[in-house]
């Protein structure tokens, strides 16, 4: 982790702790700065605001491996939100217990998109629910089918790959 640091003119645990304060707290990185003076430390809004872009994607990789999969049932919705002025599809999937499997912000509501969706949660979680709860939305459904049947697809040529050096060549 030592080695993630260097180069940067403040300890790393100010910059852990600036990082940390940002994502778990709603602080603007002018409130960050703010927080900072009063303890003494001289920084910039922007040089918080370059830790945040350069150690969010490092930190979310590190404490992902830590992260408790989401539930084997699914309740799977979209839904349409404006953001910076612009209107999206946000597709969202959460457990049983309301915890967040995945979500993506596409342009378009269609079969592509829920797709895309489904390939990336079952891609980040790594195991297939056992339920899919969908709205009546046949997009999603179809979306959802192909996705589930390409990762079944590619398990089984996985499996059928580790397991061809151990069958037997005919005539051998």
């Amino acid at each position: 982790m030592d080695g993630l640091f260097k180069g940067w003119h403040f300890d790393q645990e100010i910059i852990v702790l600036c990082v940390r304060w940002y994502l778990r707290y709603k602080l603007s990185f002018r409130d960050l700065a703010e927080m900072m003076a009063e303890r003494g430390l001289s920084l910039a809004h922007t040089t918080i605001m370059r830790w945040i872009q350069c150690y969010v994607p490092e930190f979310e990789k590190r404490w992902n491996r830590f992260a408790r999969p989401a539930g084997r049932s699914w309740r799977v919705d979209e839904t349409y939100v404006k953001i910076r002025g612009r209107w999206t599809y946000l597709y969202r999937a959460v457990d049983k217990e309301g915890n967040t499997v995945d979500f993506l912000l596409r342009a378009k509501r269609d079969v592509a998109a829920a797709k895309a969706f489904f390939r990336r949660a079952l891609q980040r979680q790594g195991q297939l629910p056992h339920k899919i709860t969908l709205d009546g939305y046949q997009a999603s459904h179809r979306g959802a089918a192909e996705a589930l049947s390409e990762h079944r697809r590619r398990d089984d040529c996985e499996q059928a790959r580790s397991l061809s050096p151990t069958i037997p060549a005919h005539g051998a």
